[in-house]
Formats: structure tokens, sequence, C-alpha cells
């Protein structure tokens, strides 16, 4: 089959099944998922193994629009309202989770798996470091979803986008320290200035091409003001693109990047209104679609029985931190009573940057007992994330009240 009859199928199939997950009162982003698993090179040979190697151009597009979309949740606005609730919810949930897998993992590792002839420092605590590092960040695509196919609106939905928006930057900051710690315990090195200046200085770049690149937007849009509808999404795409790129080419997180961009236009961008609504209406579903049925195209369920027992482990280490972080650093900022109850919850799922970062650290270290560890354990969390992560947004947003409820006929 040519690639496109195969991006055909994976459109037809991931709306399909989306609009049955929406029939069963299922979020849609289920549909996408469970579509993708049904594509799944490796559980039904349907679609060949060697299609997934050029479908990365599609996954960077849409997480440079998903990234955009999350960044234009940060208006100043509402921030001064919860901002401070924003900021403590992020450390604790980050921190805690963190925490919470990086000891689980010490202490349970060397029960399940044996590594012989190495000691605890050398052999189990790096591991350890490095999937507490992984366990901080979130990823929000999920979670955005939910919110926009229920029209959630509310201090709980503006939290959890808001406390994912930060995850990236302190997500690559403590896997930066975790890996300047793992190479000095490994390789009996001392720690360096420069080795500890390397992750601000990313997160520094990332933020400096982000503001810069949503400026030239401003000053574009202003200049262009008149332009239709179709030409503005052309301009956004372009931008969102070159500035993924340049990131890329400058060796900063893309990532970042962009959710920066979305950042600046929201804050200081006229059309603004204007143009999150059309990516919205226009440019989101397809995205949406895309993005998720694939993302169930790369799970691979070998890996997920292989290290179930680790990858259950560091599911349940993980969401034991994030809901204790969040709820810990809302009590603290004084937060509304549903806050601190919810937010948490709209926190745990994980995936895009979290598996970037593993498969970064695989590269670092070269093949190794270590570098298998960490990136099955990271993939079979992923699946089990993607599977029950939107459920779970659902569940916290209904709960919080910031779902619509439907209207009941007038039986009169």
């Amino acid at each position: 089959m040519n690639t496109l009859l195969l991006i055909g199928i994976i459109i037809g199939a991931g709306f399909a099944l989306g609009e049955l997950a929406e029939k069963l009162n299922l979020p849609r982003v289920t549909g996408y998922i469970i579509a993708g698993v049904l594509l799944n090179p490796r559980v039904f040979h349907f679609v060949p193994l060697s299609f997934m190697s050029g479908v990365d151009p599609i996954i960077n597009v849409a997480l440079c629009i998903l990234t955009f979309e999350v960044g234009g949740t940060l208006a100043l606005a509402p921030l001064r309202e919860l901002g401070k609730g924003i900021v403590y919810i992020a450390l604790g949930e980050a921190g805690f989770a963190a925490l919470a897998v990086a000891v689980g993992t010490a202490v349970t590792l060397p029960l399940l798996v044996q590594l012989p002839g190495e000691s605890f420092i050398v052999a189990y605590l790096p591991i350890a470091l490095l999937l507490g590092a992984l366990g901080s960040p979130t990823d929000p695509s999920a979670t955005l979803a939910v919110i926009h196919q229920y029209k959630a609106r509310g201090p709980v939905s503006f939290s959890i986008m808001g406390v994912a928006a930060l995850d990236d930057a302190f997500g690559i900051i403590s896997f930066s320290i975790a890996g300047i710690i793992v190479t000095a315990l490994t390789t009996h090195s001392a720690l360096h200035a420069s080795s500890v200046l390397e992750p601000l200085l990313d997160i520094g770049g990332a933020i400096l091409v982000g503001i810069g690149a949503g400026v030239v937007f401003h000053l574009l849009s202003r200049a262009l003001r008149r332009l239709p509808e179709g030409f503005s999404i052309v301009l956004v795409l372009g931008i969102l693109t070159l500035s993924y790129g340049l990131a890329s080419f400058l060796d900063v997180d893309e990532l970042l990047t962009t959710m920066t961009v979305g950042i600046t236009v929201v804050n200081f961008g006229r059309e603004r209104d204007r143009i999150f609504r059309l990516l919205e209406d226009y440019i989101e579903p397809l995205v949406f679609v895309l993005f998720f049925t694939i993302s169930g195209m790369y799970l691979d369920f070998d890996i997920l029985f292989r290290f179930f027992h680790l990858v259950a482990l560091f599911v349940a280490f993980r969401a034991v931190g994030k809901l204790t972080g969040a709820y810990t650093g809302a009590r603290l900022a004084r937060t509304p009573v549903t806050v601190r109850r919810y937010t948490g919850f709209g926190l745990i799922p994980q995936g895009g940057i979290v598996i970037g970062l593993a498969l970064l650290a695989r590269q670092a270290t070269g093949p190794s007992v270590m570098s298998d560890i960490l990136v099955s354990v990271i993939i079979g969390a992923t699946i089990i994330h993607e599977l029950i992560g939107p459920l779970i947004s659902k569940f916290a947003l209904s709960k919080a009240g910031e779902i619509p409820q439907p209207l009941e006929p007038n039986r009169e």
C-alpha cells in the first residue's frame, strides 16, 4: 500500500472509532488510540512496520500545534488570579512525582532485576535517578483534547493546562541534572559548573526563540490583519514550523519553544482570539485524529508484557507523587477546594517529551541494561497512560463540575 492510502486509512479509522467512543460516552481520543492499536504494525500486521519510520514529520507538526495551544492557555489575566497556585502545584507535583519514582525504584528494583557484579550506587541508583526525573513531565495533549471536546471551563481546567505548560521546563531541568549526577556516579568523575549550566541554557534558549517567533507573528499579523482566515492559518503554521526547526537547529527544546510562542501570542497578539478559534475549529480535529491514532500505532505490547512489573510500579509511584504533590502545592497556595482535589488527576497522562528524553538517554549511554530498562519502562508506561489518561482527565473535569451538562428536553 502507498503512503497516501495508509494515511487515508488512519484518518478514516481514527474518525470512525472516535465517533463510536463519543456514542459510548467516552472521550474521542480514546477511540483514536484504539484505532491506532488496531492498525499497529506489531499487532495485526496490516500496516507495514516500515511505514512508521516516515511519520516523524506528521508527529512534529502535530506537536507544534498542540504545544502552541497549550501555551495559549496561559493568558496573564486569569494567571494573575491562579498564578501562585499554578507555580506551587507544578513544583509540588513534579517534585513529588520524581521523588516517589526515584525512591520507590531504588527500593524495589534490586528485588526485581538482578545486575550481577555491580554495586547499588553504580547499577541501581542511576536507573532510579533517571526514572525519577522521567516521572515528572506531563503530556497535556490528551487532557487538551478532552477539555476541547467537552468545552470544559473553570479553575481546574486552567490549572491543569498551566501546570502542564511548566512541566516541560521542570522535566528538562530535572532530567539534565539527573544525567549529570549519573555520569559522575558511573564514570567516577567530578561535577563541572558548565555541565550544571547546560540545562539552564537549553531552557533559556528555547524561551528566547519562542518569544522572538511570537513577536514576529504579532508584527506580521498587524501588517496583514485583513488576511482571509485560510491565510491566517497558513501564517500560524509557517511560524510554528519555522520556530520548531530553528530550535532543533540550535539544539534547544523544540516543544518548550512552540509553547512559548503560544504564551507570547495569547498575551500580546491583537488577533489572539481569532487565531486560537481558527485552530480549534479547522485544524485541531485533524491534528488530534492523526496524532493519537499514530501514537497508538507506536505502542509495543511486547515491551509492556516483558517489563510489566517495572512498568506497573513506575505508573503507581508516579501517580501517588502527582496526586500528593498537586494537592500539597494547591493547599499551600490556598486554591479553591476543587483545584486541590482534582487538578492532580489531569496531570496523570504522559508521553511525547518523556519518550524523547528516554531515547536521548539511550543515545548517551549506548546499548546497555540501563538504557534498555529506561526505554522499556517509559514506553510501557506510555501505553498505560495513553489508554487511561483521557478517561482520568474526563473524570476529574466532570467531578469538578467544569463539563457542561446537556440541556434536558422540555417535557411540557
